[in-house]
C-alpha cells in the first residue's frame, strides 16, 4: 500500500485525513481521551502544541511515531484495516535547500524497522515499511499540474509552510536547479511575530489558533486593534517575503507563480493585494504535497 505523508513543522498530512499538529504528549500510563496510540509500552496522543521547529527530524522518535498516527489514519480512511502484516510503500519529502544532504538519512529513518506492531485506540496494526522514497517539497506539490507549464517560459513554485517558504524556477517545464532553495519565512515566523507585537502593544495573548482564526476571517473576541495589527503584520510578512525572493532575481510580477502550502492558502488575500505577483494560481490542496509524494513514488518506480 502506497501512502504519502507530508511531515510539516506545522501540520502532518496526507491524501484522505485531515492535517493534525506536529505535536505529542507521551505517557507510560494510558491517558484518557480519544486517538490514543500504543507503542512499545509508552502511550501517545496527539497535542495541539507542537514540536519546536528542528531542521534534521530524525533526532529522535517523535516524527516517527507521528507518523505512526498518519498511517494508521490513511488505512481506516481507505477502508484497508487488516490483522495481518501490512507491506506500506512510503513517500515522504524534504525542503530543496535540506534535500541533498539529509534524504539519505530521512529515508532510512524509516527502513529497517522491521515488522512494526502498535495499537490505535486498543486496536492492533502491525505493519512493514518495506520501501521509503524522499522527493523536494513544492516540487511534489505542484507535480500533478507540471504539464500545465511546460508552455511557460518561466514559472515559480512557491511553497509556504510551517518554518520555511521553498521555491523552485522552471523554464519550460524543467526545474532550474540553480534557483531553488528553502527560506526560514514560513508561517511560524509570523506567528511569533504577531503574538510577540500584540502582547508588547496591547496587552492580550494569542495563540497560533487564534492568528489564524484572525487571518482566515473568523469570527473572534479579540478588539478591531488587535485584528487590524495581525493583518497589518501578515501583509508586511509576505511584501517582505517578495522582496527577499525580488533580490535572488525572481520577479513574481513577470511570470506565472504557483502557490502551494499551507501558508499560502492561509495568506492567499494578502498575496493577492500585494500588488507583486503577476499571474498568482493557488494550489487550495493543502495535502498537496503528500498527493505529489505518491503521483512521483508511481512514476518512479513504474519500470520496477
Amino acid at each position: 500500500m502506497l501512502i504519502g505523508v507530508d511531515h510539516g513543522n506545522k501540520q502532518i498530512k496526507t491524501v484522505h485525513c485531515n492535517p493534525f499538529v506536529s505535536g505529542l504528549k507521551q505517557s507510560v500510563t494510558r491517558p484518557f481521551g480519544q486517538n490514543v496510540l500504543r507503542y512499545q509500552n509508552t502511550y501517545y496522543t496527539l497535542s495541539t502544541e507542537r514540536i519546536p521547529y528542528r531542521k534534521d527530524k530524525t533526532e529522535d522518535d517523535r516524527f516517527f511515531i507521528l507518523t505512526l498516527f498518519a498511517l494508521a489514519g490513511e488505512i481506516e480512511a481507505r477502508g484497508a484495516y487488516s490483522s495481518e502484516v501490512q507491506r506500506i510503500q512510503l513517500a515522504v519529502g524534504l525542503p530543496p535547500a535540506h534535500f541533498g544532504a539529509q534524504v539519505e538519512r530521512f529515508t532510512q529513518y524509516f527502513r529497517q524497522r522491521g515488522v512494526i506492531g502498535f495499537e490505535m485506540q486498543g486496536k492492533p496494526y502491525s505493519i512493514y515499511i518495506e520501501d521509503a522514497a524522499c522527493f523536494p517539497q513544492a516540487y511534489a506539490a505542484a507535480a500533478t499540474m507540471l504539464h500545465t507549464l511546460v508552455e511557460e517560459p518561466k514559472a515559480v513554485i512557491l511553497d509556504i509552510g510551517g518554518f520555511t517558504a521553498d521555491y523552485l524556477l522552471m523554464k519550460n517545464g524543467e526545474i532550474d536547479l540553480t534557483s531553488c532553495d528553502s527560506l526560514e519565512n514560513g508561517v511560524i515566523l509570523l506567528y511569533n511575530k504577531v503574538r510577540s507585537k500584540v502582547n508588547s502593544e496591547l496587552d492580550l495573548l494569542l495563540d497560533e489558533g487564534d492568528v489564524d482564526a484572525i487571518l482566515m476571517g473568523k469570527k473572534t473576541q479579540y478588539p478591531d486593534a488587535a485584528i487590524r495589527l495581525t493583518e497589518q503584520m501578515a501583509q508586511e510578512f509576505i511584501n517582505d517575503l517578495f522582496s527577499t525572493l525580488r533580490e535572488r532575481m525572481l520577479d513574481l510580477q513577470y511570470c506565472k507563480v504557483v502557490f502551494v502550502g499551507g501558508g499560502a492558502i492561509l495568506l492567499k488575500r494578502q498575496i493577492e493585494t500585494s500588488g507583486k505577483v503577476g499571474t498568482p494560481f493557488f494550489v487550495p490542496k493543502i495535502n498537496a504535497n503528500a498527493d505529489g509524494y505518491e503521483y512521483l513514488y508511481r512514476i518512479e518506480t513504474a519500470g520496477r
